[in-house]
C-alpha cells in the first residue's frame, strides 16, 4: 500500500475544504506527541434504572422502557446541576442570538433540544476538536438539519477551530463555516449534509453498519480498535418521511446496537401541531422495526432521565435504541414556546429579550460565560489524549497483525493499494458479447480482491443487477463481517445509507443498484451524494428501451439528461467491457464525486478502438478514416447505441465518406478536458455531427451543435421485445446513415 507521510489519524485531517474557499486554522494538523495527557477522573454512577409497562392506545400492547428517575450513567466527574442548566442556557442562546443576527433561521429545535446536545457533546461522545476526523470519535447526526445552530453551538464550546464566535456571528452567510443547514464539506464537526428530513437517519444508519462491519473485520481479543458510538436527533418531519422508515427497518433488521437515535417529540410541524397529519404511534413503530425504545418524558430539564436514557441504550447492544424524549420547541420563550412560529423564524426583538428575562440569561448577544467556557475547555486536552491512546493502541495492533493494520490504515486514510487497477480486466473485439451489467459484475468482483474498503448490494435486484462479490457472504446482523449488502426493496433508504457509509472513513467505497428508471425513488439520496461529496457508485441496470418486454415503466428515458443536469456527478455510460472497466477505475479514483453507471440489460459487442484510458477522457475516437482533422461526418453514440454508430460509419465509408466515431462515454469528463483535447476530438470546423441515443434527446444540441442531428427518443416507451422496439422508434443504423446525409 502505498505510504503517507503523515501518522495515521493525521492523514485526512485536511481532507475537509470549504468550498468557499475561507482560510482558517480549519485544517490545521494536531500532534499527539506533544502533548502532557491529562488524568481522568473517577466515573460516578447512582441509582439503578426503573421501567414500567406501557399499555399503548393500540390493539397490541408493546413493552418499552419509560424513564421515570435518575438512573446509573458513566461520565466524567458530575458537573454542578446549575452549570449544567447554565451551559444548556449558553447552547439555547447562541442559537437564538444567530438566528436573530441573521434574520433566519430556526430557533425552535436548539431551545428544545440543547440538553440533549449538551448531555451528549458534554458527558458522553468521545471526540477530538482538534482533529475532527480521527477515526475512532463517535458520530453525531442532525437529521433534523433546519436546526443546525445547536450543533453549531456545541461545536463552538467544544473548542472546534471551525465554528469560532465569528463564525457564530455570520449565521448563514456567505462564505460562512455555519450554512442554514449542517454541510460536512463547509464545516469539519459536521459528519454528513442533512436538511432534507430523513436523510440524516438513513446516514446515521449508514454511519452505524460501518463501524459494525469495520470492527467485525479488524478487532481482536484484547484489540478492540474499531469502537464508536453514531448518535443522531430527529424530529417529527423526519419521521414523516419514508426514507426514515426504510432506514429503520434496514437498523433494527441489521441489529445496530451502537446506534442511538433521539426523537425530539415536540409535536409541532411547520403547518402547527402534529395532530393534524401525524398520528401513529411512533414507539410502537420502531418497536415493531426491531428497535429497543425508551420514552424520556422530560425533555426540557429531565438531566438525568436523558442520562439513564443514554445508559440504558447502551446495556442493548443487539438492536439500535430510539430514546424518545418529550420536548417544548422554543423553551423558555414566554410567548412563542410550543408553537410552530419559533420553529423556522427569529424569535424577534421583544421576544428575545422576554426568553432572556424568563431564563434568567443577564448576558450579551453571543457570550459565554467563563464557567461554562472553562468547564467545556477540558474537551481540546482530553480529545487529545483520547486520540494519542488509540493511536499508541493501533501501533501495538499493527505490530501484532501486520496485514489487517494495512487493510484498516487503508480504509482510514483513502490511500488504494499500490497497483489495484491492474485489477480491472480488459477486453479484445474477439471477447464474447455481453450485457455491460454482466461486464460491471465482472469489474466489481476483481475489485473486490483489491479494495478493503470495497462494499455493496442492490435493492432486492442482486441478481439482475448482477452485483453480487461472489468471494463474500451477506452483512447480516450475526454476520457483519461480510460485505454484500441486502437492502431490499428500499432504493431511497439505501443511497442515503450508503453516503453514511463513504462519509465514515475515505476508503470505504460503497455501491448501489437499482433499475436505472428506479432512481426516480433515490433522486434525492444521489443528489445529497453529490452535495456532500459522497463517493458512491451508482450501478444502475436496464439503462434503456433495450430493456424489452417490462415496458415504459421500466424504460428510462429522460434520466440520463436528468443526471447530466446534477452538479457533481459523473454520469457513464459505457459501450462494452473496456468501457466498463474504464468507468469503474474513474468512479474509484474521483473520490469526491458519485458516479451512476448506466448498464445494459441486452448483449453488446466488445468494440474495436474503445479502451480504459480513453473512458477517463469521456469522450474519444474509437474509428476514423479522415485526415488533417477534417472528416465528412462525425458520429457520436452512447453505450449500447454506440455499435450502430459503428455499423452507420462502416456503411458510409463504403460509400467514401471519411467517417469519424466518437464514444461520449461521460460529457462531465469530456467537460474537464482541455480546449485543445475537445477540438482533436470534435473539431469546431466539423458541424455535421449525428449522435444517437436511446433516451432523451434533451441538451444534445451542445454536442452536436444547431446544424447536426441528434436521434433520440422524446416519448415514453412500450412493451415489446428490444429489437422491434429499437427498430420502430427509429434507433437504427438506418437512421444514423439518414441523418449523416441530410447534414454533410
Amino acid at each position: 500500500m502505498a505510504s503517507s507521510s503523515l501518522p495515521l489519524s493525521q492523514a485526512i485531517l485536511s481532507r475537509s475544504i470549504p468550498r468557499h474557499g475561507s482560510s482558517s486554522s480549519t485544517n490545521s494538523q494536531f500532534s499527539p506527541s506533544s502533548l502532557s495527557l491529562p488524568t481522568f477522573s473517577g466515573l460516578k454512577s447512582t441509582t439503578s434504572t426503573t421501567f414500567r409497562r406501557r399499555t399503548l392506545p393500540s390493539p397490541v400492547a408493546v413493552r418499552w422502557t419509560e424513564i421515570r428517575a435518575s438512573a446509573a450513567v458513566e461520565t466524567l466527574e458530575k458537573t454542578d446541576n446549575a452549570l449544567v442548566e447554565k451551559s444548556v442556557n449558553t447552547i439555547r442562546f447562541l442559537a437564538v442570538d444567530a438566528v436573530e443576527k441573521a434574520n433566519s433561521g430556526h430557533p425552535g429545535l436548539p431551545m428544545g433540544c440543547a440538553p440533549i446536545g449538551h448531555i451528549l457533546y458534554d458527558e458522553i461522545m468521545r471526540y477530538n476538536p482538534k482533529n475532527p476526523y480521527w477515526f475512532n470519535r463517535d458520530r453525531f447526526v442532525l437529521s433534523a438539519g433546519h436546526g443546525c445552530m445547536l450543533q453549531y453551538a456545541l461545536l463552538h464550546l467544544a473548542g472546534y477551530d471551525a465554528v469560532r464566535e465569528e463564525d457564530l456571528k455570520s449565521f448563514r452567510q456567505w462564505g460562512s463555516k455555519t450554512p442554514g443547514h449542517p454541510e460536512n464539506f463547509e464545516t469539519p464537526g459536521v459528519e454528513v449534509t442533512t436538511g432534507p428530513l430523513g436523510q440524516g437517519i438513513a446516514n446515521a444508519v449508514g454511519l452505524a453498519l460501518s463501524e459494525k462491519h469495520l470492527a467485525a473485520r479488524f478487532n481482536k481479543p484484547g484489540a478492540e480498535i474499531v469502537d464508536h458510538y453514531t448518535y443522531c436527533i430527529l424530529g417529527d418531519g423526519c419521521q414523516m418521511e419514508g426514507i426514515s422508515q426504510e432506514a429503520a427497518s434496514l437498523a433494527g433488521h441489521w441489529g445496530l446496537g451502537k446506534l442511538i437515535a433521539f426523537y425530539d417529540d415536540n409535536h409541532i410541524s411547520i403547518d402547527g401541531d402534529t395532530e393534524i397529519a401525524f398520528t401513529e404511534d411512533v414507539g410502537a413503530r420502531f418497536e415493531a422495526l426491531g428497535w429497543h425504545v425508551i420514552w424520556v418524558k422530560n425533555g426540557n430539564t429531565g438531566y438525568d432521565e436523558i442520562r439513564a436514557a443514554i445508559k440504558e441504550a447502551k446495556a442493548v447492544t443487539d438492536k439500535p435504541t430510539m430514546i424518545k424524549v418529550t420536548t417544548t420547541i422554543g423553551f423558555g420563550s414566554p410567548n412563542k414556546a410550543n408553537s410552530y412560529s419559533v420553529h423556522g423564524s427569529a424569535l424577534g426583538a421583544k421576544e428575545v429579550e422576554a426568553t432572556r428575562q424568563n431564563l434568567g440569561w443577564p448576558y450579551e448577544p453571543f457570550h459565554v460565560p467563563e464557567d461554562v467556557k472553562s468547564h467545556w475547555s477540558r474537551h481540546v486536552p482530553e480529545g487529545a489524549a483520547l486520540e494519542a491512546g488509540w493511536n499508541t493502541k493501533f501501533a501495538e495492533y499493527e505490530k501484532k497483525y501486520p496485514e489487517e493494520a494495512a487493510d484498516l490504515k487503508s480504509i482510514i486514510t483513502g490511500e488504494l493499494p499500490a497497483g489495484w487497477e491492474k485489477a480491472l480486466p480488459t477486453y479484445t473485439p474477439e471477447s464474447p458479447a455481453d450485457a455491460t451489467r454482466n461486464l460491471s459484475q465482472q469489474n466489481l468482483n476483481a475489485l473486490a480482491k483489491v479494495l478493503p474498503g470495497f462494499l455493496g448490494g442492490s435493492a432486492d435486484l442482486a441478481s439482475s443487477n448482477m452485483t453480487l462479490m461472489k468471494m463474500f457472504g451477506d452483512f447480516q446482523k450475526n454476520t457483519p463481517e461480510e460485505r454484500n449488502l441486502r437492502f431490499g426493496v428500499r432504493e431511497h433508504g439505501m443511497g442515503a445509507i450508503c453516503n453514511g457509509i463513504a462519509l465514515h472513513s475515505p476508503g470505504l467505497i460503497p455501491y448501489c443498484a437499482t433499475f436505472f428508471v428506479f432512481t426516480d425513488y433515490m433522486r434525492a439520496a444521489i443528489r445529497i451524494s453529490a452535495l456532500s461529496e459522497s463517493r458512491v457508485i451508482y450501478v444502475m441496470t436496464h439503462d434503456s428501451i433495450g430493456l424489452g418486454e417490462d415496458g415504459p415503466t421500466h424504460q428510462p428515458i429522460e434520466h440520463l439528461a436528468s443526471f447530466r443536469a446534477m452538479p457533481n456527478v459523473l454520469m457513464l455510460r459505457p459501450a462494452d467491457g473496456n468501457e466498463t472497466a474504464g468507468a469503474y477505475k474513474v468512479a474509484i479514483l474521483k473520490s469526491k464525486t458519485p458516479s451512476i453507471l448506466a448498464l445494459s440489460r441486452q448483449k453488446l459487442p466488445q468494440l474495436a478502438g474503445t479502451s480504459i484510458e480513453g473512458t477517463a477522457k469521456g469522450g474519444y475516437v474509437i474509428s476514423d478514416n479522415s485526415s488533417g482533422n477534417k472528416p465528412d461526418v462525425i458520429l457520436i453514440g452512447t453505450g449500447s447505441e454506440l455499435e450502430i454508430a459503428v455499423r452507420a460509419a462502416d456503411e458510409l465509408r463504403k460509400e467514401g465518406k471519411a467517417v469519424r466515431v466518437v464514444s461520449l462515454v461521460s460529457w462531465e469528463l469530456f467537460d474537464e478536458q482541455s480546449a485543445e483535447y475537445k477540438e482533436s476530438v470534435l473539431p469546431a470546423a466539423v458541424t455535421a455531427r449525428v449522435s444517437i441515443e436511446a433516451g432523451s434527446t434533451f441538451g444534445w444540441e451542445k454536442i452536436v451543435g444547431s446544424k447536426g442531428k441528434a436521434i433520440g427518443i422524446d416519448r415514453f416507451g412500450a412493451s415489446a421485445p428490444a429489437g422491434k422496439i429499437y427498430k420502430e422508434y427509429g434507433i437504427t443504423a438506418e437512421a444514423v446513415i439518414t441523418a449523416a446525409k441530410q447534414v454533410s
